[in-house]
This record gives structure tokens, sequence and C-alpha cells, in this order.
């Protein structure tokens, strides 16, 4: 994928398409707590990270799944993926976004949302079924 330029908006707009995508996906699957960041302004590696969470590990594998899924059907490969086995905490690398998929105790022990506390949230459209109260 080729470095976003500040004036090439159908880029911008084409990476927010796949992440939104990603975000579906792993909604049909029930994910928890979803959260994007945009770090456009803040990074160089990537424009946004996706943040979910699982119930279980299986739960994780299956949202990740889902997320793989539904980008591959759109010939969208990952660049990489690490973690997928495990369960507790996968990471789907897309180049311009980045998606992590948690059992939801690491996510929040982990808490990369206070790690990029100054990226701008966007605003989402959260299921009730999908919200989580905080477990600290």
């Amino acid at each position: 994928m080729k470095p976003l330029e500040s004036n090439d908006t159908t880029q911008e707009s084409s990476t927010r398409a796949w992440v939104d995508l990603a975000l579906a996906a792993a909604l049909d699957k029930k994910a928890l707590a979803p959260a994007m960041l945009d770090l456009r302004s803040q990074s160089s590696y990537t424009d946004y990270i996706l943040l979910l969470s699982g119930r279980s590990d299986r739960h994780v594998q299956a949202v990740t799944d889902a997320v793989l899924e539904a980008l591959g059907h759109e010939q969208q490969r990952p660049i990489g993926v690490e973690g997928q086995q495990q369960g507790h905490w996968t990471l789907i690398d897309y180049g311009d976004f980045v998606v992590h998929v948690f059992y939801h105790p690491m996510r929040e022990f982990y808490d990369l949302e206070g790690l990029w506390c100054d990226a701008q949230r966007v605003e989402l459209e959260i299921p009730p079924e999908s919200q989580v109260e905080p477990l600290f």
C-alpha cells in the first residue's frame, strides 16, 4: 500500500471503507467494545487502529476469521497476522490500518486506548449487545 499523501482523499476514503468493512464483519460475529482510532496526524506507520474484543479465545478467533474473510473476498490481504493461534490477542496488519482483536480482559490490561490517548477517536454506532462495562 502506498503512503497517504495530504491531498489524496481517494486513498483516505478507500482506507476508511476497508476499516468499516472490517468493523462490520467483526460486529456480525458479535465483537465487543469496538473502538477506532484515527492516527493519520500522529503516526507514520498506519492511519487507523481498529480495536475489538471477544468473550473467549474462540470468540477472538471467530472475529479474527470474519475480518480476514470479509477483506479477503475484496482481495485485501494482510501484510501480517500475529497471535492468531493463541486466541488472546490477534494483530492483523493491513498497512494503512491495523486491527487488534483481544480477549477482553487482555485488552483492558494492555490498554492500547490509553497508549494512544491523544489519538482522535472515530465516532461509531455500537449495537447494545457489543457494549461492555469496564472490568476494573
